[in-house]
This record gives C-alpha cells, sequence and structure tokens, in this order.
C-alpha cells in the first residue's frame, strides 16, 4: 500500500508563510540546497507519527498544497493513474539524490505527487 510521505505548500511571500507555520505550529524551515528555491518543511522528531514537507514560491493563482506519495514503480504508477482517470500536470522529472517525481491531477482536478526513491536520480 502506498502511503503519502510528503505535503508541499505553494506560498506567495514564503517569508510571511515561515512566520506563520513556525508561529502557529513550531514547525523548523531550512533552505534545500538544490538547483532552485526550496524550503524543506520539519514538522516534529522522526520517531513521532507524521510527514514532513516542503514550501514552493507559487507558480500560478490556485495551486494549492499537495501531498505526494511513495510509490515502487513511478512509471506503472503514472500507468495506472492515466488509465483511470488522471491527467499529467508535471511530468516525471528528477530531484538529485533524492529520486524521480511526477505531479498528476485525479478525476476530480485534485493535483497529487508520486515519488520513486532513487539517490541515483539526476
Amino acid at each position: 500500500m502506498a502511503r503519502p510521505v510528503h505535503f508541499e505548500i505553494p506560498a506567495d511571500n514564503t517569508e510571511r508563510a515561515i512566520a506563520f507555520y513556525e508561529t502557529l505550529f513550531g514547525w523548523k524551515f531550512s533552505l534545500w540546497p538544490g538547483p532552485m528555491p526550496y524550503w524543506l518543511i520539519t514538522t516534529g522528531p522522526a520517531e513521532e507519527r507524521g510527514i514532513d514537507g516542503g514550501m514552493i514560491q507559487r507558480a500560478h493563482p490556485g495551486q494549492g498544497v499537495v501531498n505526494t506519495v511513495d510509490v515502487k514503480d513511478i512509471d506503472a504508477s503514472v500507468a495506472t493513474a492515466l488509465a483511470n482517470g488522471a491527467e499529467m500536470a508535471v511530468p516525471k522529472m528528477a530531484i538529485p539524490g533524492v529520486g524521480w517525481l511526477v505531479y498528476c491531477k485525479d478525476p476530480e482536478g485534485n493535483m497529487f505527487g508520486m515519488m520513486q526513491a532513487d539517490q541515483a536520480a539526476a
């Protein structure tokens, strides 16, 4: 069974959003050292129940929170999603040192991500 492993919050003003979530929930933010501005969100200790996430600069109006699900075979999962009414939103891309990521929209128009772990992804 595939489980959500990450969430993403888009923000128009990342500084304002970071201050909000730090104050409200005590979340910790750190700038990812990757090729694009991306803040990693730690929501609590690893041994406690829950998932961590990330924050991105909002790319377009209406862009909402996205949950990403861990999958064993991203290509097979994409094929299954599309065969069952999903639309491709962002094609498969490498997240260097992390894995392969794709974004789809479910039949109701909700965006979701699928990630296949692969440290060799480049």
